[in-house]
């Protein structure tokens, strides 16, 4: 890959996690407090990974999340050298944008944007709900992304869906990231450190175990995917 086609890749990975925390700490600030607030802060997460995967999906792939990043690294999809490129562009995309709310409001406002157990859910809980909920993120790129098998016009809305169902099942509890970029760049900027393992490893081992399970359960025989890629190239 050249190296202009490398900085599209980073810019694109930026600008979508970019986004995807803007829009997340907006919406948790203007509507934390309504009757259906969390209807609506999922449904923003959800968007703007949806219409970031559909306009940018087709430069970097469209991760915006460093442990989709790991799923397809484990799974041959990108190089090493790329993968890190790829989660430093990511984390620096969580981290201008939490800039960009602090600037525009109030570092306050960030820390609310922030991930952060419930009262009353500990350190081991929150990773695990962020496993399960990660593990689902990443198991429907697999199937849709990856997956040659899958439409392609279907895996913006089935990812972005994702999210909002996550969130929808475990915000409450644990902010429901599903993405160590989606808390590192607020928690940086808000300095909300508490319980970082919970955002940390609990997507990444999600991750991990997405990709296991498709490459050595789900995935698609070789015969598949040459039916499938040559049912596309005819469209």
């Amino acid at each position: 890959m050249d190296d202009d086609r490398i900085i599209d890749n980073l810019v694109a990975e930026a600008i979508g996690v970019f986004m995807l925390c803007f829009v997340g700490i907006m919406a948790i600030y203007n509507l934390g407090e309504a009757e259906s607030g969390l209807i609506g802060i999922a449904l923003a997460h959800g968007l703007a990974i949806m219409v970031m995967v559909a306009a940018l999906g087709h430069v970097s792939g469209g991760h915006f999340n460093p442990a989709i990043t790991l799923g397809l690294l484990l799974g041959g999809h990108i190089s090493v050298p790329l993968a890190a490129m790829y989660w430093v562009s990511q984390l620096l995309g969580g981290l201008l944008a939490g800039w960009a709310v602090a600037a525009v409001l109030d570092s306050d406002v960030v820390a609310n944007g922030t991930p952060a157990l419930a009262d009353g859910v500990g350190v081991g809980a929150g990773i695990l709900l962020e496993v399960l909920a990660t593990f689902f993120l990443v198991l429907v790129v697999f199937g849709t992304a990856v997956d040659k098998r899958a439409p392609t016009s279907v895996y913006p809305v089935a990812i972005g869906l994702s999210i909002t169902a996550g969130i929808l099942a475990i915000g409450p509890l644990t902010g429901a990231a599903l993405n160590p970029a989606r808390w590192f760049g607020p928690a940086l900027v808000s300095g909300s450190w508490s319980d970082a393992l919970v955002w940390v490893v609990g997507p990444l081992v999600g991750g991990v175990l997405a990709w296991a399970v498709h490459d050595y359960v789900i995935r698609p025989t070789a015969a598949e995917e040459s039916v499938a890629e040559s049912a596309r190239l005819a469209k």
